[in-house]
Formats: structure tokens, C-alpha cells, sequence
């Protein structure tokens, strides 16, 4: 049996999965949904910034088009990491497609001005 909060709404119910995903505790179905997701394949959106080369000190928020699976979070940060675009850049640009071949993309999520 194993036991987790359920983030999807402020109540944080306390749910309890069986080994046959028989959820208990959650007071809604998104908290059910949630829960067998969770054991099943967990997934987490990510945002984070990259750097506009021809704007010093700038930064472009980017994120994952999807959600990325938990076990590769760490290897598409490393791959942001590894990204830089030129201003000017408009909201749902594509930075990168097809991430690790996730078919996730990385999309800016902040317009930035040349000057």
C-alpha cells in the first residue's frame, strides 16, 4: 500500500493505493485519477529560463509543451541548460522540438523585445 497527498486541489486529501490501484481518501475523482497516475507513470511539467544571447542579462522562461516523465527530468534539464535563442522571441515559440525523442517540445513562454 502506498500513501500520497494529492496535489491537484488545496485540500490535499491523504490517499491510499492498493497493489490492484484500489484508491481510498480522496473526496473528488481528479483525486482518483491523480493517485493511479502517479503509481503508474508519474509526470511533471517543468519551467525554467534560458539565455537570450543578444540581450545581456536576460533571460527567456521557457517550458515543456507536456508533461516529462519522472525518471527524465533531470536529462531535459540538462538539456535546456544546454539552449539559447536570439530576441526577438514570441510566446509559443518552439526552442526545441522533440526533446530527448520524448515528443515533448520547449516553448518560450515570455515575449522579449529586441531592445
Amino acid at each position: 500500500m502506498k500513501e500520497l497527498v494529492c496535489i491537484v486541489c488545496p485540500r490535499g486529501c491523504l490517499l491510499r493505493v492498493d497493489d490492484d490501484l484500489n484508491v481510498t481518501g480522496a473526496f473528488c475523482p481528479r483525486g482518483k485519477q491523480y493517485a493511479i497516475r502517479e503509481i503508474t507513470n508519474p509526470v511533471r511539467d517543468i519551467a525554467s529560463s534560458i539565455r537570450v544571447n543578444n540581450r545581456p542579462f536576460t533571460l527567456a522562461s521557457v517550458k515543456t509543451s507536456k508533461p516529462v516523465p519522472k525518471d527524465k527530468i533531470f536529462d531535459v534539464m540538462d538539456e535546456i541548460a544546454k539552449l539559447s535563442v536570439d530576441a526577438p522571441t514570441t510566446i509559443g515559440q518552439v526552442v526545441k522540438q522533440n526533446v530527448l525523442g520524448l515528443s515533448i517540445d520547449i516553448i518560450i513562454t515570455k515575449k522579449i523585445d529586441l531592445y
